[in-house]
């Protein structure tokens, strides 16, 4: 057993000072006002700092010099292992554009890391990204393997793993809509990335299973112009559509604050979901890295806080981690804490389908804990009740 005491403990309701959080086998067994008369082996005073749930990242590239794309099982773990010490206690890897068998090459990592990781974030199932996008929203991926949706190709995959929880796709595309029935059907997380849609192809994507904006605003369509006429784009359709969740990439640099002010104004805590997509550089120093596969990967610079194209002509990924988006959130963007925290844990659960064990602090959920400081600095993080980072650096 484990007990957290002298903590402000943020639940969904209010944020108890001073109060306690029980742990026993992994799970949380009490929230209680007042500090238990129960005997624990191991007491964590939080010195009066934030006791916050873990948080939870669906949209993860790499970090700590390792991409997902690399294929090895060593990737997953020191990945897992970079974000726990930034609060992440639960992630989805994501992938990028790729040939069918290499992707196969990480799923295959996926699960062995799976089986062996115990140092760092949970690693929850597999989010494909791609490659069935809109040419011209490419962004950083690679465009040599970005196609259609293919039947024969989409079926091997999904039959290929059971660990996919998620895929981003282009509503829009010939054979799309199809695509989404057929992953909606088998019980996955559909989301919409990397396009050009109209509203009304978003509208058709979302009533055939696109319920999930992949990171809103970037590589989306906004209002534009067909022969003189104008058209409302994916973003203007992520915000009518009020059943659709968005995730949004907070580091202030691929949203600024008045961006991220107007998604919370307007899809609220309970429609949005922080997410880093963060690349290999999160966690490390600036300078030359590579986006994907370390072998095959483009080269990209990282300054600034972002990874960029070497001619510094567009962003090349996000180097961010889990505190710094709940950090740009409350100080820049003037979001309540507790508001901030839900975005990067009770609303990401909620479209993962995982609220049920995870995203919140209540008795018989999972001990995902992190503890931070007024200014989002992690001190302690604890993966299922076991303490999986502390800082080294006693914390005013």
């Amino acid at each position: 057993m484990l007990k957290i005491i002298n903590g402000n403990i943020i639940t969904p309701g209010k944020i108890i000072p001073g109060g306690s959080v029980l742990i026993d086998n992994g799970k949380i067994t009490a929230i209680s006002e007042v500090l238990p008369e129960v005997y624990c082996e191991e007491v964590i005073d939080a010195r009066d700092n934030y006791v916050s749930p873990g948080f939870i990242d669906i949209h993860v590239h790499g970090g700590g010099g390792y991409d997902f794309m690399d294929g090895t099982v060593e990737a997953f773990i020191g990945t897992a292992g970079t974000h726990a010490r930034y609060g992440t206690t639960a992630m989805y890897p994501t992938t990028l554009t790729s040939e069918v068998e290499d992707l196969f090459i990480t799923l295959d990592a996926f699960k062995e890391a799976k089986a062996q990781n115990r140092t760092g974030a949970q690693l929850m199932g597999m989010h494909l990204e791609g490659p069935y996008f809109a040419i011209n929203q490419k962004g950083a991926q690679d465009p040599k393997y970005i196609r259609n949706p293919d039947p024969v190709e989409y079926r091997k995959i999904l039959e290929y793993s059971e660990d996919i929880a998620r895929w981003s796709a282009a509503p829009e595309l010939p054979g799309a809509i199809e695509f989404g029935r057929y992953v909606k059907s088998k019980g996955k997380v559909l989301a919409l990335a990397h396009t050009d849609a109209l509203y009304e192809e978003v509208v058709e994507g979302f009533n055939n299973g696109y319920s999930l904006a992949t990171h809103f605003y970037s590589a989306m369509s906004g209002v534009t112009r067909r022969n003189a006429f104008r058209y409302a784009g994916a973003i203007e359709a992520g915000y009518l559509i009020d059943e659709m969740d968005v995730e949004a990439i907070a580091d202030g640099i691929h949203l600024p604050p008045p961006l991220l002010k107007l998604i919370y104004k307007i899809k609220g805590a309970e429609r949005t979901a922080l997410i880093t997509d963060a690349m290999r550089g999160a966690g490390m120093p600036e300078g030359e890295s590579i986006l994907g596969n370390i072998n095959a990967g483009l080269k990209v610079v990282i300054e600034d806080g972002v990874a960029k194209l070497p001619d510094r002509s567009a962003f090349a990924g996000s180097v961010a981690t889990a505190d710094r988006l709940v950090r740009t959130v409350v100080k820049d963007a003037e979001i309540p804490l507790a508001a901030a925290v839900k975005m990067m844990t009770l609303t990401p659960a909620r479209i993962m389908g995982i609220d049920k064990t995870k995203g919140s602090l209540e008795a018989g959920k999972d001990a995902d804990v992190v503890i931070f400081d007024d200014n989002i600095n992690i001190i302690t993080t604890l993966v299922q009740g076991l303490v999986v980072y502390k800082n080294k650096v006693v914390l005013q």
